[in-house]
C-alpha cells in the first residue's frame, strides 16, 4: 500500500469515528481526532471553532444512538503534502444531504490524524 492510500486511509477512518454517537458523546474521544485548530463551517453556514465543537458535538445530530446516524457516501481523498489529507464526501442524515470536505494534518513523528477543517454544504432535494 502507498503512503498516499495508507494517509487516506487513516483519515477516513478518523473521520467515520467522529460520525460514531459514543464518540461525539465523549469529548476525550472526540479531542483526541479534533485538531486544536480546528474550524468548521457548518451546512447551516455557522463557524464553529474546537471548543465550540467539543461542548456541542454531544447535543449535535448524530450524538444519540437512538438518533438517525450518518450515511456517509463516496470518498475520496488526496494526500496534498505530507501530513495533510484532503477528504470529499456526501452524508444523508434524516433524508437532507450535504457534500462534505476536510482537511487531516498529522503532525511530529508520533502524532495521529487530526481534523483540522471541515466544511457542510447541504445538496437540494433535487440535485443530483
Amino acid at each position: 500500500m502507498s503512503r498516499e492510500t495508507e494517509d487516506v486511509r487513516e483519515a477516513i477512518a478518523g473521520e467515520l469515528r467522529l460520525m460514531d454517537p459514543s464518540v461525539r458523546m465523549s469529548r476525550s474521544l472526540a479531542r483526541q481526532l479534533m485538531d486544536p485548530d480546528f474550524v468548521e463551517v457548518g451546512a447551516s453556514g455557522r463557524r464553529w471553532t474546537y471548543d465550540e465543537m467539543l461542548a456541542a458535538l454531544p447535543e449535535l445530530d448524530g450524538a444519540a444512538e437512538s438518533s438517525p446516524r450518518y450515511e456517509p457516501s463516496n470518498f475520496t481523498g488526496v494526500l496534498l503534502a505530507p501530513g495533510l489529507v484532503h477528504l470529499t464526501y456526501e452524508t444523508t442524515l434524516g433524508g437532507e444531504r450535504a457534500r462534505r470536505s476536510s482537511l487531516w494534518r498529522k503532525q511530529g513523528a508520533a502524532a495521529t490524524w487530526q481534523m483540522y477543517y471541515h466544511q457542510a454544504t447541504p445538496v437540494p432535494p433535487d440535485s443530483v
